[in-house]
């Protein structure tokens, strides 16, 4: 498959299949259940929902026990982490390739993208902007590494491949008609339900 960016080439083959070992379990879950309380309280009940960079579906499976009718799609670049996703959400809901070439047509009550902008190029930024705004009738949930300016960081030895930034900032600023209605904060050094250093943006339209 050919890709616009290497970071695309980097989370559809090697690396992306090591991060599936990393990232799965019941203490996850655990922690990913008490996140979306506390970032969706505001939204009440939520219908639908399409994530963004989906990987296994963890956070699907959060929402899923949060909202037992909810619909959830995901869109994955990695064949690996897709086969596993699609177990939790059925095939048909599931987009195995880039966010850039995602078809969002359809539209969901909560666009999501948690811990996925920092590892995008840069460049191709407005385009998921556009995508996270055009798949939402009403929220859009952006849960990511915050730094005020743009910052390149090195991530487990590699270079470009992990940049920090105001992404929730920069998508207001891009669609002036949505509003923010609540943001916080998760600390990997929580007691109870550690997550890593998110800050979280809830964006109605």
């Amino acid at each position: 498959m050919a890709y616009k960016t290497e970071q695309e080439k980097f989370w559809a083959e090697e690396f992306g299949n090591n991060y599936i070992e990393r990232n799965q379990g019941d203490k996850l879950l655990a922690s990913n259940l008490n996140f979306f309380v506390k970032a969706l309280k505001q939204a009440g009940s939520i219908s639908s929902c399409r994530e963004f960079g989906a990987n296994i579906g963890m956070n699907m499976k959060a929402l899923k026990l949060l909202f037992p009718e909810i619909q959830l799609k995901g869109i994955e670049i990695n064949g690996e982490a897709a086969k596993e996703l699609k177990k939790i959400v059925g095939e048909g809901n599931v987009f195995n390739g880039s966010i850039f070439e995602a078809n969002v047509e359809d539209k969901v009550q909560l666009s999501l993208i948690k811990g996925v902008l920092i590892h995008i190029n840069p460049d191709m930024l407005p385009l998921v902007y556009e995508k996270l705004y055009d798949s939402s009738s009403k929220y859009i949930l952006i849960a990511e590494y915050y730094n005020p300016s743009p910052v390149t960081i090195s991530y487990r030895g590699h270079q470009d491949r992990l940049f920090k930034r105001d992404f929730a900032g920069e998508f207001l600023k891009k669609f002036p008609g949505t509003e923010l209605v609540d943001y916080g904060f998760a600390y990997r050094n929580d007691p109870a339900f550690p997550q890593d250093d998110i800050t979280w943006f809830l964006i109605k339209k």
